[in-house]
């Protein structure tokens, strides 16, 4: 039988296996007053659980967080700036969110059509609420509709842009410099895994803006009375039972790009990729996002 002074420490020692592997984050803060008490299946648990590495990834960029605490759990070229394509619209939520009145009516501008490929086909003159637009910009991810929602609530495409830098600074999102509200190729617009995962992470806590990105389809009426069925650009909505957001990007300079999140039991998880292919993204996604929620352990 173990002393009681050695079972504690073998109890403390077991425990660690428990931690899940960290890339680029910084280690847990040590907790103030006496530890919490160690039970000694706990600990016999604990020594008996391997450590699971994390899965490789095609992407150029990764990050995986725990959007509750926010801790780092994986992290590859995390810090990297680069494009970021349609992941942005998260921001673009975040500060439409801000202004408190997603029920306001936009009435659509011949402004707000001018932009390709992804297109809901508004057409000037419809009127829409606020609400609707976002559920459809993160739903269907169309670049008409971001343009709408930005010269609405920042005056014009520049003014908004301002909006959204000021928006991340706030957030920390230290490596960030955007110049549109959706994504398509704009010189000096870039972020990083990290940072977007800040957003993704403001944007997963609001109920309003996950309520949206969890939608595997939705539908959206014109004013002229058509009625289109749109579907999540988020494959990994049916791939992972779950898997509830967030959002997805592509263009040439940014690759393709996945914001992904799920919560399994008591514990949730954000995963964002970058610079993927359409060969990987999703499985890049899936694998991060079930190592960080289903691996040994993970339920601790």
């Amino acid at each position: 039988m173990l002393r009681k002074a050695n079972w504690r420490s073998f109890a403390i020692l077991a425990l660690s296996a428990l931690l899940p592997a960290c890339g680029g984050g910084a280690p847990p803060a040590r907790p103030s007053g006496p530890p919490a008490e160690i039970t000694k299946a706990q600990a016999v648990r604990a020594a008996t659980i391997p450590l699971t590495p994390p899965p490789p990834v095609a992407a150029e960029s990764a990050i995986v967080i725990d959007p509750v605490s926010g801790r780092v759990l994986f992290a590859k070229n995390a810090d990297t700036e680069r494009p970021i394509a349609s992941t942005q619209k998260l921001l673009t939520a975040l500060v439409v969110m801000d202004t408190g009145n997603i029920d306001k009516i936009v009435t659509i501008s011949s402004d707000d059509t001018l932009c390709e490929p992804t297109k809901l086909y508004l057409k000037p003159g419809e009127t829409h609420s606020r609400r609707d637009l976002l559920r459809v910009l993160m739903v269907k991810s169309a670049n008409d509709v971001g343009r709408a929602l930005a010269r609405d609530v920042g005056g014009s495409q520049e003014g908004f842009a301002e909006m959204m830098n000021r928006k991340a600074a706030s957030l920390g999102m230290r490596h960030s410099h955007f110049m549109n509200p959706h994504g398509l190729p704009a010189d000096n617009q870039y972020s990083t895994a990290r940072d977007i995962s800040i957003a993704a992470r403001a944007a997963w806590r609001s109920q309003t803006i996950r309520s949206f990105t969890a939608l595997q389809s939705t539908t959206f009426r014109h004013s002229d009375g058509r009625v289109k069925t749109l579907t999540n650009t988020n494959k990994l909505l049916k791939r992972v039972p779950y898997c509830d957001g967030l959002k997805t990007g592509t263009t040439n300079a940014a690759g393709r790009c996945l914001v992904s999140s799920g919560t399994l039991g008591n514990r949730s998880a954000i995963v964002v990729v970058l610079k993927s292919n359409s060969a990987n993204v999703w499985d890049d996604s899936e694998k991060l996002l079930r190592w960080s929620l289903e691996r040994p352990g993970a339920e601790q």
